[in-house]
């Protein structure tokens, strides 16, 4: 997940990007903040929640508020609410508040190019396809990044359809499935490459590119072919399509004598840190006292 905070009206508003769901997610106290000016912001959000518990009958008010370990004012990480626009949007219904249609209009505004995307997916790779050109890909590694993802996008309609949730269950299928082939996690893959917010794939070499797409695909055809459903079931799937993909890495390794997955990244290099000499300081002149004629 990548932490992109944002400003309205000049207040900040927390919000993370979650890769894995293509999801924004922002923190519900800081729109509760903007809207009510509550010197206590978390004292308001807990007791409308319980309102709306109450009213709506059930243990969340709504179905899409998570918890996200967000950056407090101390600098420290903290759990906080967090939702999604959509979910946003009715929250800030049941608050009173003469900011409330500009904050709608704000949280339209960020999920604006989403639903252009949706309508016209050519919009979406068309501005993938640039972003990469200015990151100095090439149209070798551009093709190949897309390709795979489309391989992501069938696999992850799959697992939606068949009893997978969006989010944490993905990340965990995904995750055996990269294991398996990858010969360690997502997480050490990252840490391999040294990247910390960044997105895996966008730094990953052609081959691991095509080795994560053979994963997948892989994985996905196994679980048609045994109509997977749920968790259990999936995990098999995603072991097994992992494990063919690590047989043809491991059949290339011992043809090329080179490990397919590496550390490379496409980082820019680390400016180099200037650091300031200091000037040496001169010895003060000794005078020498005159001598004393006898």
């Amino acid at each position: 997940m990548k932490t992109l905070p944002a400003e309205f009206d000049s207040q900040s508003i927390r919000r993370v990007y979650d890769d894995s769901t293509e999801t924004w997610w922002f923190s519900v106290i800081d729109v509760v903040q903007v809207l009510t000016d509550s010197n206590n912001a978390r004292r308001y959000w807990s007791d409308l929640k319980r309102k709306l518990m109450q009213e709506a009958g059930s243990e969340q008010p709504y179905e899409k508020i998570v918890p996200l370990k967000l950056i407090a004012p101390d600098g420290k990480k903290r759990e906080t609410d967090c939702a999604t626009a959509e979910t946003l949007l009715r929250i800030v219904q049941s608050i009173p508040s003469p900011k409330a249609e500009p904050i709608k209009l704000w949280l339209a505004k960020v999920g604006y190019e989403r639903m252009q995307e949706m309508a016209d997916p050519a919009l979406s790779l068309d501005r993938a396809r640039q972003t990469w050109q200015q990151h100095g890909r090439s149209d070798k590694w551009i093709q190949q990044r897309m390709t795979g993802q489309e391989t992501r996008n069938k696999l992850t309609d799959y697992w939606s359809e068949h009893d997978i949730k969006a989010g944490s269950e993905f990340a965990i299928l995904t995750n055996i499935i990269h294991q398996e082939w990858a010969g360690l996690s997502v997480a050490q893959h990252k840490e391999l490459k040294g990247l910390a917010s960044h997105n895996l794939r966008d730094h990953m070499s052609e081959a691991e590119l095509i080795f994560t797409a053979l994963a997948e695909l892989s994985t996905r055809q196994i679980a048609e072919s045994v109509e997977a459903s749920g968790m259990a079931e999936n995990k098999t799937a995603a072991k097994t399509g992992g494990r063919i993909a690590r047989q043809a890495r491991n059949q290339l390794e011992s043809q090329t004598g080179k490990s397919v997955v590496t550390g490379s990244n496409y980082l820019p290099p680390a400016v180099p840190k200037v650091t300031k000499v200091a000037k040496a300081v001169k010895p003060a002149k000794v005078t020498k006292a005159p001598s004393k004629k006898a």
